[in-house]
């Protein structure tokens, strides 16, 4: 599976709307489409975050196939379609956290994160279309901030960013990232897809 290729034996499909695993999946060299999958995430509800993710993952999964199989486009040239669904949510003092609920929640969670730490779990599923054979794995990274100071976290709650993701975290965001003191792990599973696992996973289903 040589990334720098141009023509790729197989169709990639990513089901996430995500600009950051789109820009993930660029770099890694990969052609793909994307389709949205539209699922409740409020109605999967799992204790541990692992399980939450990779359940997460198999959902979207699911929902992908099914659209694809109601379009009933399966090309017969031959090629393998492989279908990528991730999910990551971050936690913080062995809480869960998803997307914030409203600027009051997404405030009190940077100013939690201010001196202190929280960990992102990801997980990638990826299914081959043409044999059926899926693969899935989640990874986890914890983060370490400096202080972060108020006026910075009321221009990233007035910007409005942070608002979209889980956790209300985004360590690359320019405002962010002088205050971001340490990662253990990727940067790559923090902003939601670990690029070494997603190769491994591709090159096990393929």
């Amino acid at each position: 599976m040589d990334s720098t290729s141009h023509h790729q034996q197989f169709k990639i499909i990513l089901g996430s709307s995500s600009i950051a695993r789109k820009q993930i999946l660029s770099h890694m060299g990969f052609q793909f489409t994307t389709m949205y999958a539209d699922i409740d995430e409020k109605a999967i509800r799992k204790e541990k975050p692992e399980d939450l993710v990779m359940a997460l993952a198999e959902a979207k999964a699911d929902a992908i196939v099914g659209k694809l199989q109601n379009i009933k486009n399966q090309e017969t040239d031959g090629k393998s379609t492989l279908v990528i669904a991730a999910d990551t949510v971050v936690v913080y003092e062995g809480v869960i956290r998803e997307k914030p609920s409203n600027k009051e929640e997404a405030r009190q969670f940077l100013k939690d994160y201010s001196g202190g730490h929280a960990a992102t779990v990801s997980s990638v599923l990826v299914t081959n279309l043409k044999t059926g054979l899926k693969k899935g794995e989640w990874d986890k990274v914890e983060i370490h901030f400096h202080d972060i100071p108020e006026e910075i976290i009321e221009s990233l709650i007035e910007e409005g960013i942070v608002l979209n993701v889980a956790g209300g975290l985004i360590i690359e965001h320019p405002l962010v990232l002088p205050y971001v003191k340490q990662v253990v792990g990727g940067t790559d599973s923090v902003m939601g897809l670990p690029k070494a696992l997603t190769r491994r996973l591709m090159n096990e289903v393929l």
